[in-house]
């Protein structure tokens, strides 16, 4: 499973049926835009949706921070899940150009066309679970959090924001995970770890079973779900254990309610040859920002204590489970 990273939007060029309830780019209006001849993109993502096309140029803005000339995918095939998400009009793609797919000629993503422009090379990202959250470009805003910023080194010859994370700890249990990895995509709420800590945080959980038709892991709605610290870099995150309960799946005649949580085997529904823990949190509000990602000095920072999920990718070094 492979992450790739590009800008495209809802456009004219879809399906009328997918095009409803959405906001749509029409090329046809735009004395900006320009068609980039054979030129095409063919991206996926590590829930398995995906979105395909040709490419074009326009002027691509994102809360003032401006591009004249932005590559941007036009899909004309997009998933079930980008259609039935109202919400959701594109994707910017904020990792580096090297993911890009666009193709034959590879084009640079937004944020590395924007970065030179920026007071300042970083952009921040505010995750929120209740209310809209926020993404800032050029600039740290230190009055949206308390404490200081943890900084990160970070490895971005991949083309993500990686960076190491080899403990975790649970109940006060570590787990060493051996040459761990991580990328941090605030584009997901999944986390894949390794078999020993998907083993060590459920052993903490009375009644937590692996269910297969619900494509996870079920508890009694009324278990103490711990705390998940999660190494990043040199410093530690702390994911609170009420963030790990997402949502009521039924009732179970002999131990009452149960609910679903978002750790399962990845193996459930990737059949990848690496088992891995996912975490689909629903995030809560918290006054500071997940992360802060700076181009110029290749760091990613994080403010303490972290009590909402840090949207983390955690791998083996040898594992391909990046989405």
């Amino acid at each position: 499973m492979e992450a790739n990273f590009c800008s495209w939007v809802f456009n004219t060029g879809l399906p009328a049926n997918a095009q409803q309830g959405h906001t749509v780019f029409d090329p046809a209006k735009s004395s900006t835009f320009k068609l980039l001849e054979g030129e095409t993109f063919n991206i996926s993502y590590g829930d398995s949706s995906s979105a395909s096309g040709p490419v074009g140029t326009d002027v691509f803005d994102v809360g003032g921070s401006t591009v004249e000339v932005q590559a941007i995918g036009l899909p004309d095939e997009v998933s079930e899940s980008f259609i039935t998400d109202s919400a959701s009009n594109g994707l910017v793609g904020l990792a580096f150009t090297k993911l890009n797919t666009m193709e034959p000629t590879q084009q640079k993503t937004f944020f590395d066309n924007v970065v030179s422009e920026l007071s300042q090379p970083v952009f921040t990202a505010q995750l929120k679970g209740d209310s809209a959250g926020s993404y800032e470009f050029g600039n740290i805003d230190t009055s949206s959090f308390t404490g200081e910023l943890n900084v990160v080194p970070v490895d971005s010859s991949q083309g993500f924001w990686e960076f190491d994370s080899s403990t975790a700890t649970i109940n006060n249990q570590q787990v060493q995970i051996q040459n761990g990895r991580a990328i941090a995509d605030t584009g997901t709420s999944l986390m894949l770890v390794s078999d020993d800590l998907l083993a060590a945080y459920w052993d903490n959980v009375e009644g937590a079973t692996l269910n297969e038709q619900v494509g996870g892991v079920i508890f009694p709605c009324s278990a103490q779900l711990p705390d998940l610290n999660i190494a990043v870099g040199d410093k530690m995150a702390t994911v609170a254990g009420e963030n790990f309960n997402f949502a009521t799946i039924g009732t179970d005649t002999t131990s009452g309610e149960s609910c679903k949580c978002n750790l399962v085997g990845f193996m459930a529904i990737a059949n990848t040859p690496q088992s891995a823990l996912v975490v689909c949190n629903p995030l809560e509000a918290f006054p500071s920002p997940s992360m802060v990602m700076s181009s110029s000095s290749r760091t990613l920072s994080f403010s303490r204590p972290l009590r909402h999920p840090l949207v983390l990718h955690l791998t083996r070094s040898s594992s391909s489970l990046l989405a």
